[in-house]
């Protein structure tokens, strides 16, 4: 029986059934929650294992490595900058990185790479992996990089590219990397517990992932034994030139060891975000409303940055889609607690947003990284949510 640590105010008791029944039922190994209401913390719980190589007990301080959650923070960032007037979301990238011209993109808007309508989801040469975490190196490679769709005529999920896109238009406009303008202006006044690019005197508390395999590989089945919503999807996963494999193999090799201290050091403002889900559920808590005299965007920024910019059939994941400028919004898919949310999932089960509507801020992480329909993990704990505050 794992013991759930943490709190819970009254009324929110659903959310701690949730969280305990996603160890019993749900294969959660180690785990946390947090959620804020109306800018104070209601919840606050943690429990499981941190590393299941050494039986290590998850803390109240242990660190979670949380994919694309990440995007949230990153998203956070522009829009400050946007609303600092150093940002031009329209002005073409080129304008702040000239040598992003090349090869047809001299129109492409910032505002497009943040939603996913650039089509730089892959690189025609894969570069080596110590390249990439170099920084410099990646983003020459995607400035030279044609674009792979007409710009702004579709949108894809750019699952790995769009860290380094939009982290070098941070960067030349702020003069600081993503990782240090997000320390310097967001953790720092939070006290946010979150890093893009770790300390190593932070390595010790960061949980140890752990993989799920599928119980059925559906690239193994017939075609015609698949239902027929899920045959497209499947044909591009076994296709290796496909928009679906290539978003994810912009590196070689295209397996990124993400437990590895070398990765988890370097900045890769798309999927590489280690923190705990109360730094998450703090920072979306500011970005509607003031926490602790502290507001990230005023509400028209707000407001212009959760507008939706592209929905429909994404030619990287190919299912439906929505995104606003940075920010993903909810599908059918995508748990989150009202039409007006937004916020960011992360590969395997991790969960950040805000729901303006309802006062409602949310941060979930994991080290149990499952995929597919069978995870509910989230979902479970998104509904206890409404419940509890519909109490």
């Amino acid at each position: 029986m794992t013991t759930i640590n943490g709190e819970v105010a009254p009324g929110f008791e659903p959310v701690r059934e949730a969280f305990a029944a996603n160890f019993t039922r749900h294969g959660d190994i180690g785990a946390a929650v947090c959620v804020y209401w109306h800018g104070r913390p209601v919840v606050d719980l943690w429990g499981g294992v941190a590393d299941v190589d050494t039986g290590r007990p998850w803390g109240r301080d242990t660190l979670q490595l949380v994919y694309s959650a990440t995007k949230g923070v990153t998203t956070t960032v522009v829009h400050m900058l946007a609303e600092r007037g150093m940002l031009d979301l329209d002005a073409p990238v080129a304008t702040y990185w000239p040598d992003f011209a090349a090869n047809g993109k001299a129109d492409i808007p910032v505002r497009w790479l943040l939603s996913h309508q650039a089509g730089l989801v892959a690189l025609d040469e894969p570069l080596p992996l110590a390249e990439a975490l170099a920084w410099d190196p990646m983003t020459a490679a995607l400035a030279a990089q044609r674009p792979l769709w007409t710009p702004g005529t579709a949108h894809g999920y750019h699952g790995r590219t769009w860290g380094w896109l939009v982290g070098e238009v941070i960067r030349r406009v702020s003069g600081r990397s993503p990782g240090r303008f997000f320390a310097d202006e967001i953790a720092r006044p939070l006290g946010l517990d979150f890093f893009i690019g770790l300390p190593a005197s932070e390595r010790e508390r960061v949980s140890r992932m752990v993989y799920r395999r599928p119980d059925v590989d559906l690239t193994t089945v017939p075609p015609e034994s698949l239902p027929v919503e899920l045959r497209e999807q499947v044909a591009a996963w076994r296709d290796p030139a496909s928009f679906s494999n290539r978003a994810f193999a912009v590196t070689d090799p295209a397996a990124i060891d993400f437990d590895s201290p070398a990765v988890q050091a370097a900045e890769l403002p798309s999927s590489n975000g280690i923190g705990t889900a109360r730094a998450l559920a703090r920072m979306y808590a500011a970005l509607i409303g003031e926490v602790d005299g502290v507001r990230l965007l005023t509400p028209e920024a707000l407001a212009s940055a959760a507008a939706e910019q592209a929905s429909g059939r994404d030619q990287v994941m190919v299912i439906p889609s929505r995104f606003s400028t940075g920010f993903m919004l909810p599908t059918g898919s995508n748990p989150m607690t009202g039409p007006n949310a937004f916020g960011h999932t992360g590969r395997g089960g991790s969960l950040a947003f805000a729901d303006p509507e309802h006062g409602i801020a949310f941060g979930y992480v994991t080290n149990h990284i499952m995929s597919g329909a069978d995870d509910v993990r989230a979902a479970s704990l998104t509904e206890a949510v409404q419940e509890s505050v519909r109490r």
